[in-house]
């Protein structure tokens, strides 16, 4: 049932469409997300237009890398659009305060924004955030701009991207009705709750119960897929994603439905988990 999880670094992604890629550490996961995303803003300028993104806060420590690239280059990111993937709400479905210490919008302002050359940032109404109230507001948006170029993004504990969460235990969705979720507000899962909590400390009161997260349908429907993952946790979850069944319930596992996706991992990801009891 989880012969998935004896697969070697070696065999990753193989007989599959997704391309793996395996990086030595952290660090340079952090740096190889840097670069992909400054090659998504060049291409497009060599195209004469500017890259429209869905953006992830998770994995984190790139933003800071790209500001740098950013300013260091002089490359005209005013037109940018970068969509963030997700964001933290309060039980009435409003975004968290800034100041939350999981807010995605502080954590942008901070890391990123704040440190670009301002005539070479995004505008202000190019810095998206998925509404809670209007989801179809970015589907809307996505068309005006002529799609989303290429979505970047981690892969959760249970398979989640985005915060596009796998059915709760006796619900029932097909793959193809998962695929065509929207840009949505909803619950976050026990799972996702707890091991986000790993962020504070393990607290997990801190963690809200509620997010607003760009849809499946949005994702699957950029023209490359590039995702990360550098956490010791996921070496398991990442062969599910690659080796187990496509499904719902794992929903990075959608991925492999798509033409041009990758998934980068540090070498302690790419090594079998170690399950053996003791």
């Amino acid at each position: 049932m989880f012969d998935y999880l004896k697969i070697p670094a070696s065999d990753l992604g193989r007989g599959t469409p997704v391309r793996v890629c395996v990086l030595s550490d952290m660090a340079s996961i952090a740096h190889d997300l840097a670069v992909a995303i400054r090659e998504e803003l060049l291409a497009a300028q060599r195209r004469s237009g500017a890259a429209t993104l869905i953006v992830p806060v998770g994995p984190v420590d790139q933003f800071p890398l790209l500001a740098r690239m950013i300013n260091e280059e002089q490359i005209d990111c005013r037109d940018v659009m970068l969509i963030n993937m997700d964001e933290y709400l309060t039980p009435d479905d409003e975004f968290v305060p800034a100041d939350h210490p999981l807010s995605f919008r502080g954590y942008m302002d901070r890391a990123f924004y704040q440190l670009l050359d301002s005539g070479l940032a995004p505008r202000a109404a190019n810095r998206v955030f998925p509404e809670p109230r209007d989801g179809g507001g970015l589907q809307r948006l996505i068309a005006e701009r002529g799609g989303v170029d290429a979505c970047f993004g981690g892969i959760g504990i249970n398979g989640h991207i985005a915060f596009n969460e796998p059915p709760e235990p006796g619900e029932s969705v097909t793959v193809e009705e998962f695929a065509r979720l929207p840009t949505r507000a909803l619950p976050l899962s026990r799972e996702t709750c707890t091991i986000n909590s790993v962020t504070v400390g393990g607290e997990i009161g801190v963690v809200p119960h509620r997010a607003v997260t760009v849809g499946m349908k949005e994702i699957l429907a950029a023209r490359r897929l590039r995702f990360y993952c550098n956490r010791p946790w996921q070496s398991a979850v990442v062969r599910r994603v690659l080796h187990g069944p496509i499904t719902a319930a794992c929903p990075a596992s959608l991925l492999r439905l798509h033409p041009d996706a990758t998934i980068t991992v540090a070498d302690y990801v790419a090594r079998p988990p170690d399950i053996q009891l003791r």
